[in-house]
């Protein structure tokens, strides 16, 4: 099922977020454990993503080319300023913890790296591996954030979904005029630098690393494209 991520991820955070209005304590060291276990997983997995790539030299320009287009433009600023001030005056609109929650929770589950680089091996290759362990993670992040913002964060699996699935249907899209050949060698693509991405996030969970991770988005799309641009030589 090609939604099967993107429907995993939502219940994952539905359920959460459901044992996150029960469990309404969690010691904080109990937190920074679950958090670091989190880390811990997701290098690896960036690790295994990155060693089965095949070219890394197309990898290293692509991140280069996607993390000056961030920098410059700034978009992990730009995406964190969108998300505070929505927080902000949706919070002051309507004056309560469920839209709180709501915006809180599509900042945290939405604005990222690891929905794109899921949704796009969704649809590319059918593979929703990066979108499990994503399910995973919002499963626990769920579970705490609704200890703080109630109900709301559960109700933030819906664009939640929405979002990974336009992800994922663009992708298919993608693939239905591209030569396989070409398509097999976008995949590898998205996959390695998918992979760097992954174990930036992981560095920055465990607190090795403080890279601003929403500035290497872009390096995606770019390794795509210069995949496809080297296929007419």
């Amino acid at each position: 099922m090609i939604f099967a991520g993107a429907l995993a991820n939502s219940l994952a955070i539905i359920i959460g977020g459901a044992l996150g209005m029960v469990f309404t304590f969690i010691p904080e060291h109990i937190k920074d454990a679950i958090m670091k276990i989190q880390g811990l997983f997701i290098v690896t997995m960036g690790i295994q993503m990155v060693v089965g790539a095949t070219d890394i030299l197309t990898t290293l320009i692509s991140l280069i080319i996607g993390v000056v287009i961030g920098e410059v433009v700034k978009l992990e600023e730009l995406l964190n300023r969108f998300g505070h001030l929505m927080e902000v005056r949706l919070g002051d609109k309507h004056g309560g913890n469920i839209s709180q929650g709501l915006i809180s929770g599509m900042l945290i589950f939405i604005v990222g790296a690891m929905g794109i680089v899921g949704g796009l091996d969704a649809g590319l290759q059918g593979n929703n591996d990066v979108l499990y362990t994503k399910a995973t993670m919002d499963f626990f992040i769920a579970l705490v954030m609704t200890t703080a913002y109630g109900r709301g964060v559960i109700l933030s699996s819906i664009p939640t979904f929405f979002y990974i699935a336009a992800i994922i249907i663009s992708a298919r899209q993608i693939a239905n005029f591209i030569p396989g050949n070409i398509l097999d060698m976008m995949v590898d693509q998205v996959s390695a630098t998918g992979g760097v991405i992954l174990l930036a996030i992981g560095l920055n969970m465990l607190n090795v690393t403080h890279m601003r991770v929403g500035n290497m988005i872009p390096a995606i799309f770019i390794g795509m494209f210069i995949v496809w641009l080297l296929s007419f030589f």
